[in-house]
């Protein structure tokens, strides 16, 4: 008897080892082969994606900025073109991100859960959707690649994070 309650429990924690590991999943690199690796995985731990700042010039997107909780991550690209600022509401996710590049990023468009479409830069060039591969699962880091402008982009998804009261 005592060993079936063993391998009962053993069983049970192995599962729900194995349904963590399955939250994570990436999309990309979309974009050329150019520029300096960037990665924001450390901002993520400040807490959800909260708000995006995008530099866009009138052929490319030039930079980003990420909002993680209540930091901003490094800004990565270049400093020409407009910037745009857009903050998510309360609880709202990224749960798509499409775009289109060539050499370099060329448009961004970010879907929330809540049915926003928060869209950026031109509409040319090889087209790209990600989504994540698990179901409830969100927008957590990006990562890429960058120098005068954004020359590719990664996308990483895993569960909202939980422990979040103050974002």
């Amino acid at each position: 008897m005592l060993i079936t309650v063993l391998l009962v429990l053993l069983c049970a924690s192995t599962s729900a080892k194995a349904s963590q590991v399955k939250a994570s999943s990436y999309n990309g690199e979309y974009g050329g082969s150019g520029g300096k690796r960037f990665s924001h995985s450390g901002y993520q731990l400040e807490g959800p994606i909260t708000a995006l700042r995008i530099r866009v010039n009138k052929y490319y997107i030039v930079g980003l900025q990420v909002r993680y909780g209540k930091v901003w991550s490094d800004f990565v690209g270049g400093k020409s073109g407009d910037l745009e600022e857009i903050f998510l509401h309360s609880g709202e996710s990224v749960i798509q991100v499409s775009g289109k590049y060539s050499s370099y990023l060329r448009k961004l468009v970010f879907v929330t859960d809540k049915g926003r479409y928060l869209s950026f830069g031109k509409d040319t060039g090889t087209s790209f959707n990600a989504l994540p591969l698990y179901p409830n699962t969100v927008l957590r880091f990006i990562s890429g690649r960058s120098g005068s402008f954004i020359d590719a982009i990664g996308l990483h998804w895993d569960s909202y994070p939980s422990d979040c009261s103050s974002c």
